[in-house]
């Protein structure tokens, strides 16, 4: 869910609303399948017998394409049982089930054993436990030479405007460069093998014209709720603020091999 990168912290917000209005489109943050595909081309190995984590997986895009793609089995993780209850109903639709567990769980204390994965993916959502935090607390878990894949918001430039750099050193603190991020990984004990900027299209196509076209009936659903009102403008916020400032950051898509 991508909600961190407005001026209100998620926790101003109910969370049974953000998962409401989130659930309503099937991707909770930039991204695409093409990219996700693209990812995956970089990581040699996964057969049908691998086992992947997709962690803070929301309503599953990636969960699912993972697993139609390598017919493999995953294990996808998030904290919003809404969201699960989407993915699952989602898997039934495409035949994916038998492939699929879903678990109920905080990102910053896994509940798996160590090399449980030959590969975690995470797809919008390691910024809620920090980039490099995430990178250290998740590499117990991934088998030896196995991989990590990634995306996360990353300054493109060595400078920018103070509006956006106000905007999201208040929304994500933590957001970095892509060398102070390729080096972070190195840090944690991984090989870096591919970093890719997210397209354009991954942000205006994929996640915020699906929540234009939402917004008015989820408002329509709470007349005179304050809450959802700033939900709803905070979304449109971080909209504007990317129409306005896109060259300056993105996100970029991370792989690596764990040493």
């Amino acid at each position: 869910m991508d909600n961190n990168h407005n001026d209100n912290s998620i926790n101003d917000f109910d969370y049974r609303l953000i998962c409401e209005y989130f659930s309503s489109v099937d991707r909770q943050g930039p991204g695409s399948d093409e990219a996700t595909l693209r990812a995956l081309s970089f990581i040699p190995g996964l057969t049908a017998a691998s086992h992947v984590a997709d962690l803070g997986c929301g309503a599953g895009s990636s969960a699912l394409l993972l697993a139609r793609t390598l017919g493999c089995r995953v294990t996808a993780l998030d904290l919003f049982p809404d969201f699960l209850d989407r993915l699952r109903t989602r898997a039934d639709a495409l035949g994916l089930s038998p492939r699929l567990t879903t678990v109920e769980a905080s990102m910053d204390s896994l509940p798996f054993a160590d090399d449980a994965f030959d590969a975690i993916w995470s797809e919008g959502a390691i910024y809620n436990v920090g980039f490099a935090r995430g990178l250290r607390l998740w590499r117990r878990h991934i088998r030896p030479g196995g991989f990590l894949a990634v995306t996360d918001a990353t300054w493109l430039t060595a400078s920018r405007p103070a509006a956006i750099a106000d905007f999201w050193n208040d929304a994500y603190l933590q957001i970095g460069t892509m060398a102070s991020n390729l080096q972070a990984l190195v840090d944690a004990g991984y090989t870096p093998v591919a970093a890719f900027v997210l397209p354009d299209s991954c942000w205006r196509d994929n996640f915020y014209l699906p929540q234009r076209k939402v917004q008015q009936a989820f408002l329509d659903r709470h007349p005179g709720n304050a809450t959802a009102a700033g939900l709803v403008d905070c979304q449109r916020r971080e909209a504007d603020m990317y129409e306005a400032y896109h060259s300056y950051y993105g996100y970029v898509f991370y792989i690596a091999r764990k040493c």
